[in-house]
């Protein structure tokens, strides 16, 4: 293994290098230190009730809890990146296979484990070939182990449920961690997560100012179809912002370029969010569970990133490349 690559995995001397990392981090304190002022002013104004206080201040604590979580392995190496979103996909998989019944089917569900294990190394030895050949492979896998079983009753329904969850939390997180392979990780990671977060609450704040009409009453019932315009102008807008100090000097770094990628977060990030709230829907549930307070699960944290994240990926890949001036395989070797 090169020193670069042991710097890119385990080096956290350089995590604050890029203005953009360093401008995070004070946004990040400023704002968490202003939000009980906020939910204060609003108590004195009258806008919150105790029921909606005790929500806000639910969620503030649970942001207390997040903001190290998600921004610590960032900044503390690649290597920690990938552990951690490869624990994230363990768990919101268990909050999924808990919902739908799987661990009803301990071999469909162990493959399921086993392919985001698997995603993981394919990940962390930068073996992009393995990482693509993984998913046909699994699926064809469990069609298979799903065979083995000889009950054709429920065939489809067993498959199908392995391979979806497959696809959300090996294949979609996957791309979240393959950003780690490039040199230049911590600023397209910080400003994918916080864009896509704000997207969220673009959504809300604006569908609670200005929405009337109902964007899918019978999947998400709180979600305006004003809330969606409003986030998909103000993340894009945001979105090109920031990414014009995170991707400068690229091929991106174009206005139209910048434009297009910040519509495309907002849009699959609203897109995963309303995906899995039809599932929740589909299954009778509120939220996938209880670990945080105002915020139920990690996967009702993180459902936006399913399919931002490889459709960011993808984007950014196809005009510059990902981790194109990093060795492959440098686990497994060439």
């Amino acid at each position: 293994m090169s020193a670069t690559s042991q710097e890119r995995l385990w080096g956290y001397n350089h995590a604050l290098d890029t203005p953009f990392a360093r401008g995070f981090l004070v946004g990040l304190a400023l704002l968490l230190a202003i939000a009980p002022l906020c939910i204060w002013l609003l108590q004195v104004m009258g806008k919150s009730g105790p029921e909606r206080r005790r929500e806000l201040w639910a969620r503030y604590r649970s942001w207390l809890l997040f903001a190290p979580l998600i921004v610590g392995p960032i900044l503390l190496g690649a290597a920690w990146t990938i552990a951690a979103i490869a624990l994230m996909s363990l768990l919101c998989y268990r909050e999924f296979a808990r919902a739908t019944g799987m661990f009803r089917q301990p071999a469909i569900s162990c493959l399921v484990v086993f392919g985001i294990l698997a995603v993981t190394f394919a990940v962390a030895d930068h073996w992009y070939g393995l990482f693509v050949a993984i998913t046909p492979l699994l699926i064809a896998l469990m069609a298979a182990v799903a065979l083995c079983q000889d009950q054709p009753k429920g065939y489809i329904q067993r498959v199908a449920l392995g391979v979806l969850a497959f696809i959300f939390f090996g294949v979609c997180f996957g791309h979240l961690a393959y950003f780690a392979n490039d040199t230049q990780f911590r600023p397209m990671l910080l400003w994918l997560i916080l864009c896509i977060e704000l997207n969220d609450v673009f959504a809300y704040v604006v569908g609670k100012t200005l929405g009337r009409a109902r964007l899918a009453p019978n999947t998400s019932p709180n979600k305006t179809v004003a809330g969606a315009l409003g986030a998909l102008l103000l993340t894009t807008a945001l979105a090109a912002g920031l990414g014009a100090i995170v991707f400068a000097g690229t091929a991106i770094h174009t206005p139209l370029k910048l434009i297009t990628l910040g519509a495309i977060l907002s849009f699959t990030g609203q897109l995963g969010d309303l995906t899995l709230s039809s599932i929740k829907r589909d299954l009778g549930i509120k939220d996938w569970a209880a670990t945080f307070p105002g915020h139920g699960g990690l996967l009702d944290r993180f459902n936006s990133l399913l399919f931002a994240a490889p459709a960011v990926f993808h984007y950014v890949n196809y005009f510059q490349g990902i981790g194109m001036d990093q060795a492959p395989r440098i686990l497994a070797g060439r």
